[in-house]
């Protein structure tokens, strides 16, 4: 990692020259009256007209246009410049509306004001961000489906109908396309550094954003259409992502730290110190905008280092960070990245799980498509990116720092990181849905009962043996799968009460499962797992929905004679559904522990094991469907279990069940 001293740039040559150089081999002074009419509007025509194109096929010469526009751009930062923030807010901000987020665009009028480069980065990452959003919702104007990238999106036929392709092409020279500037990539993936950026690029886009509200007044008011917002994403489960310890203390070594560990190269310093600033400034949004970019450049100097191939360093790939912690690399061979940053697999399962994982928060995606309010960014996701930064600060770095890894503080960090395992795997998802259905159980027993003074009504039920011959089902198949749970939880003289238990799924559910690099087959596995588990769910909460409905009806003698009948061959239903859905649990999490070995297992007949979990799976559906409140068909339910406890037992009995084959 002393590489990290001798880089000083993390451009590759062509693009540094694009981004530094090209735009400045013009020197004439361009005049801003070329561009800006004299009420305020942008002349688009004029700024087209610095947009190249080749002979050969007429496509973007982004080499010619990118020198011809900038001057233009030059022009336009020195016009800001001399204009007071009133000035401007009067003279634009009307035009920044169609975003969403007029205020940020304000705010990066007064970036431009100061010399600070890292600020103008910033603002350049919120501004592209802000910008894709917007042009979005503009998309949608005409299209279905937004295209997630933003240069599908630039080069829709959607935005030119709205804006002109012409328009469009001066945004894909800024941004966008490989073959440009590619302000927002190059920013998002770490490649530039501070002083790398040109302040008049992000004045550029910011004069061009005005000009693209101009456009799209014009237009709505000659279709009369209404630009809809949508909705920001809004985090749910915080708790989830409370993992690292983080306060004051744990800042000011870290403010230290970034200017010794080998994980920081040199030239993106200014990035690091202004993250943890804007921490503690409570500016969250801020702070992982700046520091997200930052892990990657990191990460990929280790991928690069570890599995020695250096020309990939200042290489743009799709998905790069995926591709980084992946287990093998595009020629097959082993990745070296995950070994390298530790076992057990903490730093992958972290990363996987706050940036890639569909039901992870993925917050640099968000972030960079501008999916999130930005004033709004949870303090609790940022604290555990920036505490997950200084583990790898720690990790990555030269023997002198000694004293800051020996500091009480920094141990506590590094200890929650060793413990670390996935909370948004669907392994671990699986599990979490499990427990919950466990808990909708568990409130089965405090549900209304059929009054006393109506015991006499009961009655002709209590002779009927359908309930008993299920549960004692249920207690056969019990005692064939002890074998295969915890020895702290089989023992018991009432198999389902004694071992169906919340402990039992809990300590099931404790059992480490490793989530990286899970095979094909063990997710195939776990979605139908999942399915399951979802469809039980719906029965408990709909056995307790119509339970209290009927029990209220029955007080009230809303109830005709064919519905007092119903409901009580509901509440006898009750006495099997219960056991058997706290077996289809326990099941589901035997099947889960067990699920990588039996995937290892040849041969292995994965087809009828699939073809069983998914007969479970109808099973649940269709109980879904008897028990809503809609159809409330009990003797159906009677029947159908039946046969689904049967189908299990004589499954058992073969040996084919997952458990069986891993052992």
């Amino acid at each position: 990692m002393a590489l990290s001293d001798s880089i000083t740039t993390c451009l590759s040559p062509p693009v540094h020259y694009v981004i530094c150089n090209l735009g400045f081999e013009k020197t004439d002074a361009y005049n801003i009256n070329n561009i800006l009419s004299e009420n305020g509007e942008v002349c688009w025509q004029a700024v087209t007209e610095h947009v190249s194109y080749l002979k050969s096929d007429q496509s973007l010469d982004y080499i010619e246009s990118i020198r011809s526009l900038g001057p233009v751009c030059e022009s336009v930062n020195l016009h800001f410049k001399s204009l007071t923030k009133e000035q401007f807010v009067v003279q634009y901000a009307l035009w920044f509306h169609w975003t969403n987020c007029t205020e940020l665009f304000l705010e990066a009028f007064d970036v431009l004001q100061y010399t600070q480069t890292t600020e103008v980065a910033l603002g350049l990452m919120k501004l592209t961000s802000c910008l894709e959003r917007a042009l979005g919702d503009v998309y949608l104007l005409i299209g279905k489906d937004c295209p997630f990238l933003l240069r599908d999106l630039l080069a829709s036929e959607q935005l030119a109908v709205v804006f002109g392709q012409a328009v469009m092409n001066v945004l894909r020279v800024f941004i966008g396309s490989p073959y440009g500037l590619n302000l927002r990539n190059v920013l998002w993936h770490g490649f530039a550094s501070p002083q790398e950026i040109p302040a008049k690029y992000c004045a550029m886009l910011l004069f061009l954003t005005a000009g693209l509200g101009q456009l799209l007044q014009t237009y709505l008011l000659q279709t009369k259409c209404i630009l809809v917002h949508r909705p920001y994403v809004i985090f749910f489960s915080l708790e989830e992502l409370d993992v690292f310890p983080l306060n004051h203390e744990t800042l000011s070594i870290a403010e230290e730290l970034v200017k010794l560990s080998s994980f920081v190269l040199k030239a993106m310093l200014p990035f690091w110190m202004a993250a943890l600033t804007a921490f503690k400034q409570s500016r969250y949004a801020d702070c992982v905008i700046l520091l997200l970019p930052q892990l990657e450049v990191g990460l990929r100097l280790l991928f690069t280092n570890t599995n020695k191939c250096p020309n990939r360093f200042l290489t743009a790939e799709v998905q790069f960070l995926s591709k980084m912690l992946a287990k093998h690399l595009d020629n097959d061979e082993v990745n070296q990245l995950p070994a390298v940053l530790g076992e057990p697999a903490m730093a992958s399962e972290f990363l996987w799980d706050f940036l890639n994982h569909q039901e992870g928060p993925r917050i640099r995606d968000r972030l960079s498509h501008g999916e999130i309010n930005l004033e709004a960014f949870p303090r609790a996701a940022a604290n555990q990116i920036v505490a997950f930064a200084i583990t790898l600060l720690c990790r990555f770095s030269d023997e002198d720092i000694f004293a800051f890894k020996e500091h009480v503080i920094i141990k506590q960090l590094m200890n929650c990181a060793s413990c670390y395992h996935s909370r948004f795997h669907p392994i671990s998802r699986l599990k979490k849905q499990v427990l919950e259905c466990m808990k909708s159980i568990h409130l089965w027993p405090e549900l209304p009962a059929v009054p006393a003074e109506h015991v006499q009504t009961t009655k002709r039920l209590e002779g009927n043996s359908e309930a008993s011959t299920l549960i004692l089902m249920i207690s056969e198949i019990i005692s064939q799968l002890q074998q295969y749970m915890p020895k702290n939880c089989n023992l018991s003289d009432d198999p389902i009460n004694g071992i169906l238990t919340e402990r039992l799924l809990n300590t099931l559910c404790d059992t480490r499962i490793c989530t990286l690099y899970s095979p094909r087959r063990v997710l195939e596995t776990v979605v139908v797992l999942r399915k399951i588990s979802t469809q039980c769910h719906q029965v408990c909460e709909q056995v307790i929905a119509s339970a209290e409905l009927r029990s209220k009806q029955w007080m009230d003698k809303t109830l005709r004679s064919r519905q007092r009948h119903n409901y009580l061959r509901m509440l006898n239903s009750i006495k099997f559904l219960s056991p058997v859905l706290r077996l289809i649990l326990v099941l589901i999490t035997l099947e889960l522990v067990h699920v990588h070995l039996v995937c290892e297992k040849n041969p292995f007949d994965y087809q009828q094991y699939l073809k069983f979990l998914k007969s479970v799976l109808q099973y649940t559906e269709n109980l879904v469907t008897y028990t809503s409140t809609e159809k409330n068909k009990w003797d159906e339910t009677v029947e159908l279990t039946n046969k689904a406890l049967i189908k299990i037992r004589e499954i058992s009995d073969k040996k084919l069940m997952l458990m069986q084959l891993a052992t």
